[in-house]
């Protein structure tokens, strides 16, 4: 069975946050979904796509109060990854995604990271695979390169 992830946004909105983890997943290769559900105005919904999923790593992705991935650590024992997104008052989102109470963590990545939360995925999911270890490897060399092309650019 491939390694699945399933991204949760709170609002369309949160679309382009998810757009860059989603590139990186594909890369990567690792099978994913994606789904809008809000922990405030359709918690039912959450709770039905949260636990009746087979993913392995969830990313929740929201802004405001940011209670979603709370909420959907709330719903399962596997790994969730909280992107805060960026708004008028970002210190809201942030706090929200990170003051976690004992025993329900959520990890998080930073305002907007999408990317980051997609490779935190693939690095919770290299536990099992050497493949994808490979893969993360591969692509830090990529970033590698990216920069020191970049500072030749510059001279």
């Amino acid at each position: 069975m491939m390694p699945k992830v399933l991204i949760l946004m709170g609002s369309k909105s949160d679309l382009p946050v998810a757009e860059k983890g989603i590139s990186l997943l594909k890369k990567f290769g690792i099978d994913h979904e994606i789904h809008v559900a809000s922990a405030h105005r359709t918690p039912k919904r959450v709770e039905d796509i949260v636990t009746k999923s087979d993913a392995d790593v969830f990313i929740a992705i929201a802004g405001l109060s940011a209670a979603l991935p709370g909420v959907v650590a709330s719903l399962t024992t596997r790994p969730v990854i909280g992107v805060p997104v960026s708004g008028a008052v970002n210190l809201d989102a942030l706090l929200s995604v990170t003051q976690m109470p004992p025993g329900i963590p959520v990890a998080a990545v930073g305002l907007d990271r999408g990317d980051n939360a997609a490779i935190l995925a693939a690095e919770i999911i290299s536990v099992g695979t050497q493949a994808m270890r490979k893969k993360l490897a591969d692509y830090r060399k990529e970033m590698e390169q990216k920069v020191i092309a970049d500072s030749e650019s510059v001279k």
